[in-house]
């Protein structure tokens, strides 16, 4: 016996037409695995797939890992590891979204006229301790360059 019959077609709704751009109407990202389908369906193949987008992802993630105090895009290298993993595994691709939707909501606080202003006024005033600052050393001490200094 047919699970779906045409008794049932009869009165069920009908799906969501796409929408006019080509994406579908929900804007839920379908998660799980992105190999293709021939690796798939092979398990010992697939989870070979798996182990080597694994690796990949570590070894940007531990590269990313090791800028961050050395010169380089540490954090920008540490997301592409994160994205490396998320084309293969849930829990990347749920700490992916958690990660851009955190970011997005900072950069909207960051806009914020009033934030704004008040950053502003805090780093004027920073800069003006530092000139500041600089200038009664340079008052007390004068300029000298550090490799004409006499002992």
């Amino acid at each position: 016996m047919n699970a779906e019959s045409d008794e049932r077609r009869a009165g069920a709704v009908p799906p969501a037409p796409e929408v006019a751009t080509g994406e579908s109407a929900s804007e839920e990202p379908v998660f799980g695995s992105r190999a293709p389908q021939f690796i798939k369906r092979s398990r010992p193949l697939h989870l070979s797939w798996q182990v080597g987008v694994f690796v990949v992802g570590l070894a940007v993630v531990v590269a990313g890992i090791i800028m961050l105090p050395l010169p380089g895009p540490g954090w920008l290298v540490i997301f592409g590891g994160m994205a490396i993993w998320a084309t293969e595994f849930v829990w990347a691709q749920l700490v992916l979204r958690w990660t851009k939707r955190k970011v997005t909501e900072a950069a909207h606080r960051a806009l914020d006229p009033k934030v704004r202003k008040r950053n502003i006024i805090l780093t004027s005033i920073g800069l003006v301790i530092c000139a500041v600052a600089l200038t009664v050393y340079v008052w007390k001490f004068g300029l000298v360059m550090p490799w004409k200094i006499k002992e």
